[in-house]
């Protein structure tokens, strides 16, 4: 089998419109910087604080880690493509994006797994909180992640590789991922389509209904804290609950087909691409005071140092 006789492909991209393409060059790439920036920002102050300490901001710096992962998949390809005239892309690039984009995706989707486990341990169980996430099962976790994420977008590559390309190059998307591939090939996808949305599609709707229950669970323990302590819990369980939702209802509309249009997967797309990871760091840093007292200890101490 194998991609027979296509060494290439064509982006289509976000549009066809010129006028809106120097726009979206200038935005997508202040866009590109802020999720640079604010990830790392986040990732720097973690790891030279001692908030690492605590299982919450190692699971954070570890999916802002993911967050800059992902996006530098899809967004540098993106950007350089509004200007460029021929917007091509090899075939052993497009499925090393398909697969990079995948496999720090789903990391990042377990990773938020992680995240509610976690606080469903420190609100539900918190005598035993420090037993329960202890160093090796935060850094086992992590792992879990990354292995099952790894099985995941092999999957998505094995059933791409054996697929004969033969007509069309043109992919109506502005990144190579699985369903504007399999719509491309020289073959009856219909049950590869089917295959890929039981796999995808379930999974993504699975762990956003087990995300939201816990959440449920925890909120509803909240219900007897004192109110200092409700308050405290809240704030951070309401930063999860909002990446969660940002992450995952895209995620769902796009390999969850309504209806077969591939134009609303573009900008559903665009959303846990681009949008969600950009607002991740300020959704987790605006709420938090630990966050904000880490960022001014950590940065502000070095220019206190460099002014002595």
């Amino acid at each position: 089998m194998g991609h027979e006789n296509i060494t290439e492909f064509i982006l289509l991209g976000l549009f066809s419109d010129d006028n809106a393409k120097v726009t979206c060059f200038v935005l997508f790439s202040l866009c590109y910087i802020a999720i640079l920036s604010g990830n790392l920002l986040i990732l720097l102050t973690i790891r030279g604080s001692r908030l690492g300490e605590q299982p919450m901001y190692f699971f954070l710096s570890y999916l802002s880690f993911m967050d800059v992962c992902f996006t530098s998949t899809v967004a540098p390809k993106l950007i350089t493509d509004l200007l460029a005239q021929q917007k091509t892309i090899s075939y052993n690039s497009c499925v090393a994006q398909m697969f990079y984009a995948h496999f720090f995706g789903a990391t990042e989707i377990f990773i938020l797994v992680a995240m509610a486990y976690d606080r469903y341990a420190a609100i539900c169980r918190p005598l035993q909180y420090t037993v329960i996430m202890n160093r090796q099962v935060c850094y086992g976790l992590v792992m879990v992640s990354a292995v099952g994420a790894f099985i995941h977008s092999i999957m998505q590559v094995l059933i791409i590789i054996q697929l004969p390309f033969c007509g069309p190059r043109q992919i109506d998307h502005y990144f190579c991922d699985i369903f504007p591939l399999l719509k491309l090939a020289c073959t009856d996808t219909r049950l590869l389509v089917i295959a890929v949305i039981t796999t995808t599609g379930v999974l993504s709707i699975l762990t956003f209904a087990a995300l939201v229950i816990s959440y449920i669970i925890i909120l509803s323990t909240l219900r007897t804290r004192s109110s200092e302590g409700r308050r405290k819990a809240l704030s951070t369980c309401g930063s999860h609950i909002t990446v969660v939702f940002m992450f995952f209802l895209p995620l769902i509309f796009t390999y969850v087909p309504m209806a077969a249009s591939v134009s609303n997967d573009k900008i559903f797309a665009l959303f846990y691409t681009m949008i969600a990871p950009m607002f991740n760091p300020l959704i987790y840093t605006l709420r938090n005071t630990d966050m904000k007292n880490a960022m001014m200890k950590v940065w502000c101490r070095d220019k206190l140092s460099r002014g002595r």
